[in-house]
């Protein structure tokens, strides 16, 4: 029998089921695979089919592209370097990363490019860690000179075949910075830059570093940054739905696609693929201080910085602004409040899920979140990008659900 207090009810999980089914029964959904764990009780359903027009059934080793739910994961490789202190929080980063040195700072963020001051102090390892290092994707700033330079440079990828890490970098360097080091919150680039400074820091690709001191020691043998072509027949295609018409357009196909082939850039911030049992070993090791089966991956100390909010008011303001007023951006996916390292962590109750649960969520319609206070991990990975608003609301009905369903 199952102790009390450590799992969860069958009439919550016979709900859950029938949430999760609800968008696969009317078509707006292809298919999904979910994941959800307490205490000595894991729970996976897998629903619909890897293609919008049928094909073979999703399965609980369907591999998923995780977008930005690569995030939470990518950053362990810059946390075992600061364990071991080939790295520290307060290094400029200019010794490994020349390009970033002696910035200039846009006047304000929406000055033509031209329009600078000299950054007050270097970037260090802590501004890259907790991605305040001064330039990064901003949804409310579409329409600045400096976010139209970052789309025209493909300094985001955005599906352009993205130079390797060093014209990359040369390319990062030619740009302004659009807040003083430190001073604000932004999304994304910093985590790639991360992923540079891993490879730069320890002098090997940084997809090999990942894999032999995080993703074997895990077993996660079904991640990586692309798919292997033994394993190719397990990845959807991705689709991004017409946002009129709900038309599914493919975006990215398994089989000579992007994932088909390594790539010259490895994105940290968004390129990772997984599966549900792959991410669960990563979150289940994270509430579990560092440990897996024995094995010690990253210190207690090391999880607690990137699982807590590090985020002052003032940095965390722009995170405030486009979960409250910018919803129709966002599709609302939801008010956390803070930020730790490389993934949002609650720091008040915005919705069913306590203080402190940690996690993040991916543009190709994923979630991963674990909850230190319920010793909960939920995972729901789709292949319906958010072009639409269903996957951001499966996911909220996922989470809502999965809450209710707690054996307590």
């Amino acid at each position: 029998m199952m102790g009390h207090n450590d799992g969860f009810t069958a009439a919550g999980l016979r709900r859950l089921r029938e949430v999760l089914a609800r968008p696969v029964e009317s078509g707006r959904i292809p298919g999904l695979v979910a994941l959800v764990s307490r205490g000595g009780q894991t729970h996976v359903e897998a629903i619909g089919t890897m293609r919008h027009d049928g094909g073979a059934p999703m399965g609980r080793d369907t591999i998923f592209r995780m977008a930005s739910t690569s995030k939470p994961l990518t950053v362990a490789p810059a946390m075992i370097l600061l364990d071991e202190c080939r790295l520290r929080l307060d290094d400029p980063v200019q010794e490994w990363l020349p390009e970033l040195a002696d910035r200039q700072v846009l006047r304000r963020p929406d000055s033509p490019l031209d329009d600078t001051v000299p950054a007050r102090r270097p970037i260090t390892v802590r501004d890259l860690l907790t991605s305040t290092f001064g330039l990064g994707m901003d949804l409310t700033a579409m329409s600045y000179p400096i976010m139209g330079k970052v789309f025209e440079l493909e300094i985001t990828g955005h599906g352009a075949p993205v130079p390797g890490p060093d014209e990359w970098m040369r390319r990062l360097g030619t740009l302004p910075l659009m807040y003083q080091p430190g001073e604000q919150w932004q999304y994304h680039i910093s985590i790639d830059v991360l992923g540079v400074l891993v490879s730069r820091v320890t002098g090997r690709p940084y997809e090999e570093f990942l894999r032999e001191r995080v993703l074997d020691p895990l077993c996660m043998h079904d991640t990586g940054l692309h798919v292997p072509a033994d394993k190719i027949d397990r990845l959807p295609p991705a689709y991004v739905p017409n946002p009129e018409t709900g038309e599914f357009t493919v975006w990215d196909e398994a089989d000579g696609g992007t994932y088909s082939r390594p790539r010259e850039f490895q994105s940290a911030a968004n390129d990772v693929a997984s599966t549900v049992d792959d991410y669960h070993a990563y979150f289940r090791m994270l509430l579990n201080g560092g440990t897996h089966q024995g094995k010690r991956i990253l210190s207690q100390a090391a999880v607690e910085l990137m699982t807590t909010n590090r985020l002052t008011p003032e940095q965390e303001a722009p995170r405030t602004a486009l979960a409250r007023d910018s919803i129709h951006v966002s599709f609302g996916q939801g008010q956390q409040g803070g930020w730790g390292i490389g993934m949002a962590v609650r720091t008040y109750r915005g919705d069913y899920a306590p203080i402190g649960q940690f996690g993040w969520d991916g543009g190709t319609g994923t979630t991963a979140y674990a909850d230190p206070h319920n010793r909960l991990t939920g995972i729901l990975l789709t292949q319906v990008g958010l072009s639409v608003p269903d996957p951001a609301r499966l996911i909220h009905d996922f989470w809502t659900t999965t809450y209710q369903a707690l054996d307590d």
